[in-house]
């Protein structure tokens, strides 16, 4: 089999896919401001700073960039853990679970729409691949 060929279909396939504004909203809510709040929202508490910068592997710079942003519009709050002084512990404000609650909403209605206009097979067989593309990108990353 000719994977190259393969890759380049693959590729071709998956810039249209991305041109669309569902998808868009998808791969958004997986950086930035709205991957930050999503992740504290799943943690259920306080959160430390070098997890989320560990998490999105990008720098602690940008993820204080990004928590100053999200603190300035009242989503999370951050303080000095009290058993470790030099700790920062970050966590959601009511207003930040709520926003972190309408987005999951959001993006759950989109993914269950794209599932259920594949129909029940190929939806599963699709997650299913994913999940093994999953676990074979997470070997490269060890």
């Amino acid at each position: 089999m000719d994977y190259t060929k393969l890759a380049e279909e693959f590729l071709e396939k998956m810039y249209r896919v991305n041109r669309h504004r569902s998808h868009k909203q998808i791969n958004e809510s997986m950086q930035g401001e709205l991957f930050v709040l999503q992740y504290i929202a799943l943690h259920e508490g306080d959160v430390l700073p070098s997890e989320i910068s560990n998490k999105m592997g990008i720098s602690s710079a940008r993820v204080a960039a990004t928590l100053n942003s999200l603190e300035k519009k009242g989503l999370i709050t951050r303080r000095i853990d009290t058993s470790d002084r030099r700790r920062i512990l970050v966590e959601l404000t009511l207003n930040g679970k709520e926003e972190a609650e309408k987005h999951f909403q959001m993006i759950l209605k989109n993914v269950a729409e794209m599932l259920s206009a594949l129909g029940e097979r190929d939806a599963k067989e699709y997650v299913r691949i994913i999940g093994r593309l999953s676990e074979i990108t997470s070997k490269y990353h060890e």
